[in-house]
């Protein structure tokens, strides 16, 4: 997982760049939470992807269960 740019916290933080390179220097902490704040969301976005797919490869099967019943 990548850090995310700056270009996009400054959008997503309604921030600007100043800002969070200050954020970066005199609230090292705060920083870092912002930065494994978005490492927790790329990993809930990928579990959420394969859940995702794992229904779809569920509604399949049970189609198919179906159609050889009927």
């Amino acid at each position: 997982m990548t850090k995310p740019s700056l270009r996009k916290l400054e959008t997503d933080l309604k921030v600007n760049k100043t800002t969070l390179h200050n954020w970066k220097k005199n609230r090292p902490q705060l920083f870092e939470f912002i930065i494994e704040s978005y490492k927790d969301r790329e990993l809930l976005k990928q579990n959420l992807t394969q859940m995702i797919k794992q229904k779809q490869i569920i509604e399949e099967e049970i189609t198919l269960t179906k159609q050889r019943v009927s």
